[in-house]
């Protein structure tokens, strides 16, 4: 009679170092793969934007997550570092008529170098301090977005023409059906990438800073070369979340990059899981879906109660709130522990280890 198995052992680095390790987690990766291509087959459209949305929030809440829960160097700047990568990309695609696929990467760049520069300070101090410093940076990108003329078309916002590379345009019909594929396209790339990134030696150096910067300069980890690349690798993927966002809404303005942005996707890390690629991800689906499921729940009931619509924003906020709190007090490390939680019962049912 075969033993239940109590853990996942390993007898070489290499099989350490997979990305899978169990014939469990290749069938759910199968079937998380057959789910996502059938997923515009099989939904609206209107569903199939707020997937859209999505995918966008989940390459910045993986950025954020690589610089706040692997690196430990907490963030409250992500809504402006989302700016830099907007307004760089609609800025080169659209008045220096370079390709789209050339001007979301420069923006990258452009948004790694600016977060490597705010992330200057971390050098010299941590924790709440740095926090208060990352959101001055919020606060100086914002500013200049809203008071620099050359960021706008005149007295309107800056607006962005139709995504088109080569002989492929976007359409009007497919749009979000088009847009589908080169958001999950970018989205799983940027999580295979961060995901390879933590079984590099720059990407443990990172977790032995968030552990103890002291004891990871002891053993011979560069400490301020660790920081500074955490900025400006998680900044570059927020840029490349900004860019993106850019070129699917069409309309760049300061007021979609405010402090409530960061907020939200500092959220998204918090109750998916801080230090865990898939965490963002679950962050990011669960809190992109709170404010959708609750106007649908809510606006049917708006002749009956409409007090209650009314003050819809200010609910969906509690209820943010609320969220963060609960996850906080009953499950701090998120969404992925409870899966895990869940996965670990279902593979030792009925024993109780």
């Amino acid at each position: 009679m075969a033993a239940t198995s109590t853990g996942v052992y390993f007898t070489s680095y290499r099989r350490e170092l997979a990305l899978r390790h169990t014939r469990a987690e290749y069938a759910r990766l199968v079937l998380v793969a057959v789910a996502l291509v059938a997923l515009p087959y099989t939904i609206d459209f209107y569903w199939l934007s707020i997937v859209n949305t999505i995918l966008i929030a989940t390459i910045g809440a993986v950025g954020l997550n690589i610089l706040v829960g692997f690196t430990g160097q907490i963030s409250l700047g992500q809504g402006g570092f989302l700016a830099v990568g907007a307004f760089s990309s609609a800025l080169l695609y659209q008045r220096a008529d370079l390709p789209a696929p050339l001007s979301i990467a420069c923006a990258v760049v452009i948004t790694a170098g600016a977060g490597a520069l705010f992330g200057l300070p971390a050098l010299r101090i941590k924790g709440l301090y740095l926090a208060i410093a990352t959101l001055a940076s919020q606060e100086i990108i914002v500013f200049v977005a809203r008071r620099w003329e050359f960021l706008r078309d005149g007295a309107s916002p800056l607006t962005v023409d139709r995504l088109h590379f080569g002989g492929f345009e976007i359409t009007r019909e497919l749009f979000e059906w088009q847009w589908y594929w080169i958001l999950l396209t970018c989205a799983v790339l940027s999580v295979l990438a961060a995901r390879n990134l933590f079984r590099s030696g720059l990407g443990r150096s990172f977790m032995a800073v968030r552990d103890q910067d002291i004891a990871a300069s002891a053993i011979g980890v560069n400490v301020t070369r660790a920081k500074i690349t955490a900025f400006a690798v998680s900044s570059g993927f927020v840029g490349f979340a900004g860019a993106l966002s850019a070129h699917y809404t069409e309309t760049v303005t300061w007021e979609s990059f405010t402090l409530e942005v960061s907020i939200l996707y500092l959220a998204m890390i918090i109750v998916g899981g801080l230090g865990s690629i898939a965490g963002a991800v679950y962050g990011a689906i669960f809190m992109m879906l709170v404010p959708v499921l609750l106007n649908e729940f809510l606006v049917p009931f708006g002749d009956d109660f409409p007090q209650v619509v009314s003050r819809l924003p200010a609910i969906e906020n509690a209820v943010f709130g609320l969220v963060i709190i609960l996850f906080l007090l009953f499950e701090a490390r998120g969404l992925d522990r409870i899966w895990q939680r869940v996965k670990d019962y279902v593979r030792f049912w009925p024993f109780r280890y």
